[in-house]
């Protein structure tokens, strides 16, 4: 088996996963192919928190029945969160699948592949907690300038909607020192920004100290010499204490923007969910941000139509978005999943309130971002490149420090630059610039 084709849904830490896949294989004597017509093994790193990323990794799988008839000795790999939960049952669902495992035994990966190759039967291995943390494992980079980096893995919230404690486990943090030594590693071979992950990541070391010591690792981080930027994400609200924010506004290293999920502006909905806060709590942290980080732009996660939501309590969620104003939401339909405490809920409400709640969301959340953009116009940001545009191969693209993509026109710029950028066009999603 010497070619591998490797594809990714979900979380910035499935990405992060894949990348560690990724390596461990290298490590093992294979080579990643583009496509799945060239591959030796197909390994679908997966997700299961929204119903859509299962019906997506079901419609990509199931298209390759054709293939794997084709090519017998081809094995077909599912990992990640929907094979923790599965596990057996990914056999009955997609039953030309060959191999199954799950988020903690990623080390284990080629041992798994060679079992399934040699005995031509189908192979299942799922962990209940990780025997190799990400540290510990070789990781081939998507990016030489950009990197994922996990301070923990697992979650001990529990809110009520979500499986990620069940399929990640529970929260366990990767000792400080370590972290940094990863770091200068990255940054020695030309590294510029990094993203600090974790599924709660401003607990970061509750379970070594007895209380968090996130703002402790920023600061360390923020002395590694020759990385530009830090980012880092998913923040809970709950924990978002004033010695992260402090560490925010001192450290220039880290960039003045927060992703802090409010998923609902309704105090009753927030109870049923189980997030441990309050709208009012909420909105004293984001005047805290504000108050600190003058500039410091926010994003948010949003769900509409959690089970119980009333129009009054959708209302309250409008409410917050207008009066917070995020630079960015990322908005979802409540997805249904089987084994948490939101499933038996009552009132669940009817999927066209849903959809039509959704989109009044959207529109509001549009109309904000394109203002915000239109502000902009005719500032100056430093734009850290990060490739060729999407949409127009002639541009380059890149990031300000508060997280807005900007396209520009540059032939002569490398990726990894950094480049001051005039902004000369807002759209509603993007900014157009020019390099001063």
């Amino acid at each position: 088996m010497k070619k591998f084709f490797l594809k990714t849904f979900g979380c910035q830490m499935n990405k992060s996963d894949s990348e560690r896949i990724a390596g461990v294989l290298l490590h093992a004597g294979l080579d990643p192919v583009p496509e799945p017509q060239q591959a030796d093994v197909l390994i679908f790193n997966t997700c299961c928190v929204r119903k859509h990323a299962e019906d997506r990794l079901l419609g990509n799988v199931n298209s390759l029945k054709r293939l794997k008839n084709k090519k017998r000795k081809v094995i077909i790999a599912i990992g990640g969160c929907f094979a923790q939960k599965q596990k057996e049952e990914v056999f009955t669902l997609m039953p030309h699948v060959d191999l199954v495992f799950g988020t903690h035994n990623i080390s284990h990966l080629p041992r798994l592949i060679s079992a399934a190759q040699k005995n031509s039967h189908k192979v299942c291995e799922i962990l209940e907690s990780c025997d190799a943390l990400p540290h510990k494992l070789p990781v081939k980079r998507d990016s030489k300038f950009f990197g994922w980096v996990p301070v923990s893995i697992g979650c001990n919230n529990f809110c009520s909607y979500c499986v990620v404690p069940y399929v990640r486990g529970r929260e366990v943090s990767l000792p400080l020192e370590q972290i940094k030594v990863d770091v200068g590693k990255f940054v020695s071979h030309g590294g510029k920004e990094i993203t600090l992950l974790g599924q709660n990541v401003n607990s970061y070391g509750r379970d070594f100290y007895g209380e968090s010591r996130f703002d402790q690792l920023l600061k360390e981080l923020g002395s590694v010499e020759g990385l530009e930027r830090i980012r880092f994400t998913t923040s809970h609200p709950k924990d978002l204490n004033d010695r992260i924010i402090d560490a925010i506004s001192i450290q220039s290293k880290i960039c003045e923007h927060v992703h802090l999920p409010i998923q609902a502006g309704s105090d009753r909905v927030l109870k049923l969910m189980n997030r441990g806060y309050s709208g009012s709590d909420y909105l004293q942290i984001v005047e805290k941000i504000r108050e600190k980080i003058p500039e410091c732009s926010l994003s948010t996660d949003i769900m509409v139509g959690f089970p119980g939501e009333r129009e009054e309590d959708f209302e309250r969620t409008l409410d917050m978005v207008d009066e917070v104003r995020f630079e960015q939401a990322f908005t979802f339909i409540y997805s249904p999943r089987e084994g948490t405490p939101a499933l038996n809920l009552p009132d669940q409400v009817p999927e066209a309130s849903k959809k039509e709640r959704f989109l009044r969301l959207v529109e509001l959340q549009d109309k904000i971002t394109w203002e915000i953009n239109k502000s902009l116009v005719g500032r100056r940001f430093k734009v850290l490149t990060e490739g060729i545009a999407k949409k127009d191969k002639q541009m380059l693209f890149g990031r300000t420090r508060t997280g807005k993509v900007v396209n520009f026109p540059a032939s002569d710029i490398s990726i990894g630059t950094t480049v001051e950028v005039r902004i000369v066009k807002a759209l509603k999603k993007s900014l157009l610039g020019e390099v001063c």
